[in-house]
């Protein structure tokens, strides 16, 4: 069974979809310990920044040693220059500049619910970019769900303070990074289409960890940390999510339309949840429980008529 074959088959589909939220959902705890182990705080704008240079540097060359290892060439692709610096911006350096100073302000467990919303930003930017992606009833019920559940995870602090107070400014720059993390997703299956889904996220990693690296290095230094073992296995483990989780990701997005493949990205923030109350003793209350039982009934729902579509057409076949 060759690549094409495996991620578009259902069972490929679902392995691939949530082992890469999986590993997403595990960047919130990685990069809260991160910060405590390497002393960054809130105000710590372009340590943030320089760490997540590091990060995305490594995890270009492991993609690059990947693809070497399955005999790959590394070669720079004609014409390729525009979608890796064009991802590079949006995926990599602006989505992470919110990313990780909105974390920097924000808890896990809140920072992986917000997560959610990069499926409805995907959804609705795919629908302006490309024509055959259409707003079905399932999937317009689906969104009102995953908007509900980022709404319940506000409502706490909405009826302590009222709702032009219910996000703080991490929330805020987290639906930001969201945002981008949505455009990168358009941007992203237009690219793998025409050029190798490696090829692509290692150059573009790379491009932009070294950018945020420029940026970050400006004002503090190119080491201003204080590298323990326990950072740097978190280092490493933070390029691991990058590289095998954008890698797996874009191959389904390759052979799969954005709209059905975006559904499981609800799955990041219920991964992020788990993981960040599991590693970082954040505690989960009814609002956050609400909130990812609205996720996780959007992505039912969003996937059910998708599989109805499939079921038709293998019949169609047969006949």
């Amino acid at each position: 069974m060759n690549a094409k074959q495996f991620f578009t088959h259902p069972a490929g589909i679902a392995a691939g979809s949530i082992g890469a939220t999986l590993l997403w959902g595990s960047a919130y705890p990685t990069l809260k310990r991160s910060y405590e182990e390497l002393g960054i705080d809130g105000t710590d704008w372009f340590e943030q920044f320089l760490f997540a240079g590091y990060r995305f540097t490594l995890a270009g060359l492991l993609i690059f040693l990947f693809m070497l290892v399955i005999r790959e060439p590394l070669r720079y692709r004609q014409g390729s220059l525009k979608c890796i610096v064009s991802l590079g911006l949006v995926q990599t350096v602006l989505q992470y500049v919110f990313f990780y100073t909105g974390l920097a302000h924000s808890s896990g467990v809140f920072g992986s619910v917000i997560a959610g919303m990069i499926s409805f930003f995907s959804m609705v930017l795919a629908y302006f970019y490309d024509p055959s992606e259409r707003f079905t009833r399932n999937k317009i019920i689906g969104l009102v769900l995953g908007i509900t559940g980022l709404l319940l995870l506000a409502l706490p602090q909405a009826v302590q303070h009222g709702w032009n107070q219910a996000f703080g400014i991490g929330e805020w720059l987290l639906l930001i990074a969201a945002l981008c993390a949505g455009f990168g997703n358009v941007l992203s299956k237009k690219a793998v289409s025409v050029y190798p889904v490696a090829y692509v996220n290692g150059y573009q990693m790379l491009a932009g960890g070294l950018a945020l690296i420029l940026i970050g290095g400006t004002v503090d230094g190119f080491m201003p940390f204080h590298w323990t073992a326990a950072a740097i296995i978190l280092l490493l483990y933070s390029a691991i999510i990058s590289s095998a989780g954008f890698i797996v990701w874009n191959y389904v997005m390759k052979y799969n339309s954005v709209g059905s493949t975006a559904s499981y990205l609800f799955l990041t923030p219920v991964f992020g949840v788990m993981l960040s109350a599991l590693f970082l003793n954040e505690s989960i209350g009814i609002a956050v429980i609400a909130s990812l039982t609205a996720v996780c009934a959007g992505i039912i729902i969003i996937n059910r008529r998708t599989e109805q579509k499939q079921a038709a057409a293998k019949t169609a076949n047969v006949r």
